[in-house]
């Protein structure tokens, strides 16, 4: 068994109580809506000030991998270069990357964007609505929906291993039928 450093399960129970406390005032961790499944229309939610458009539904036609974040969440510092990337390398090919933030406070979200640059499209719902209605449990959170505005598939989190492997997921979708 390996050993922990002393103090360690402390900090580890004070970020999950920390995750667990910003979670509820997000209405993430009351379980308002049933898990979305593959293959059904995603939800029409508002796109706060996103350059791409007001509503999701205005991006049909396109691929999107819809992304949630807040200033808070770690991993979705490691999230932020892998989507510019991707947004980089699959915009020819249809997709937008569109990161919606979920923190309270304006100034938290600019405060990140200012240390952490973007490559894509950004939107702002400190009320958690979007969140809620992807019923959306973890930071960060994505879906990719295709161009008919149905969900393909959804990820929770995000480690630099996983990478790799929703790169994969991506092109394979964007390759095959849409239909």
């Amino acid at each position: 068994m390996a050993e922990r450093p002393i103090g360690s399960t402390q900090r580890t129970g004070q970020r999950r109580r920390a995750w667990l406390i910003a979670a509820a005032g997000f209405g993430l961790a009351a379980p308002a809506v049933r898990a979305l499944e593959a293959g059904e229309a995603a939800p029409d939610v508002v796109l706060p000030e996103c350059t791409l458009g007001a509503r999701l539904s205005d991006l049909r036609g396109l691929w999107v991998y819809l992304d949630f974040w807040a200033s808070w969440c770690g991993p979705c510092r490691q999230s932020f270069p892998w989507m510019a990337r991707l947004q980089q390398q699959h915009a020819s090919r249809g997709l937008r990357v569109v990161a919606i933030n979920l923190d309270a406070q304006r100034s938290d979200a600019d405060a990140f964007l200012a240390r952490h640059p973007t490559g894509f499209a950004l939107a702002f719902d400190p009320s958690g609505e979007s969140a809620r209605r992807f019923a959306v449990r973890g930071m960060p959170s994505s879906a990719l929906i295709d161009p008919q505005g149905r969900l393909r598939w959804m990820h929770r989190g995000f480690r630099s291993d996983d990478a790799a492997v929703l790169e994969a997921r991506v092109a394979q979708a964007l390759t095959g039928p849409s239909s």
